[in-house]
């Protein structure tokens, strides 16, 4: 069976460790956890630049928006225009719950947003229903050029 792989992008240590903790608590066997730390580090993975030279294209992103050196907005931006990578579904799991923020995420081209709760067995319970959609009921594109 071929692994799916989930990107996460998120700068903050603790918020990764739930992430992952989560994401192990309810996934399949056959999902691949990968984290980068900013929004440049988002796109040499995702053009496999440097040390991403073999890094294995993911199904799907999850992206955090307040982020150093290149802000999440901006990293969703560069993806979305790229004719191949705007492909991959970004869901946006983010501190803000600003309808502000909800908005421009869509109007740049985030597939879903979901705000991080504040206790970890909400977090479990978004995962396990974002698996569930993304990795069971939704068709994602897959193949690169």
């Amino acid at each position: 069976m071929e692994k799916t792989v989930v990107l996460i992008a998120e700068d903050d240590e603790e918020d990764r460790v739930f992430a992952e903790n989560a994401l192990n608590e309810t996934r399949r066997s056959s999902i691949d956890i990968r984290f980068v730390l900013d929004g440049e580090e988002l796109l040499e993975y995702l053009k496999k630049e440097g040390k991403y030279k073999n890094a294995p294209r993911p199904s799907v992103i999850f992206l955090d928006l307040n982020m150093p050196k290149k802000r999440g907005i901006e990293a969703l931006i560069e993806i979305k225009s790229d004719e191949d990578l705007r492909k991959i579904p970004i869901i946006v799991l983010t501190s803000s719950g600003a309808q502000e923020d909800v908005e421009e995420s869509y109007n740049k081209g985030a597939n879903s947003y979901i705000t991080k709760p504040d206790y970890y067995g909400e977090l479990k319970e978004i995962m396990k229903k974002t698996e569930r959609f993304w990795f069971e009921a939704a068709k994602i594109p897959r193949g690169e050029k």
